[in-house]
């Protein structure tokens, strides 16, 4: 794979994540009742949505600058854990939204790996 291609495809898998989850939290944020239902339905207070939506934010802003990226994928983790679990034991739709989210976390974190500033097996990418 060419250096050109590998950039290409660590920016399209990082915008793929970046894009949803800054756009759901920001309406998490602007407090539409669609997206806080979940919350209720979890019998979680209010306000708990509020603070997944700013999460959701700063991680979206956060994958955008590459020694930040895997510390962002590696916070929106347990995020994409949660609206997985919501979505297979409470409301009982499809989670496959969630679970492609969370396997892009989990690409973001391998494929930034080497520009992290924190991630201990590096090596550049």
């Amino acid at each position: 794979m060419t250096l050109g291609t590998r950039k290409t495809l660590i920016w399209v898998t990082v915008l793929l994540l970046a894009l949803p989850m800054g756009l759901a939290g920001s309406a998490k944020l602007m407090g539409n009742p669609e997206l806080h239902a979940s919350f209720a339905a979890m019998n979680l207070p209010n306000w708990f949505g509020y603070v997944i939506g700013a999460a959701e934010v700063a991680g979206s802003i956060g994958l955008l600058f590459p020694p930040l990226a895997v510390l962002a994928a590696t916070y929106l983790l347990p995020i994409m854990v949660g609206a997985t679990y919501y979505h297979v034991a409470v409301d009982s739709s499809s989670p496959l939204f969630a679970l492609l989210l969370l396997a892009l976390c989990i690409a973001v974190i391998f494929l930034r790996r080497g520009q992290s500033i924190w991630f201990p097996f590096g090596g550049k990418n």
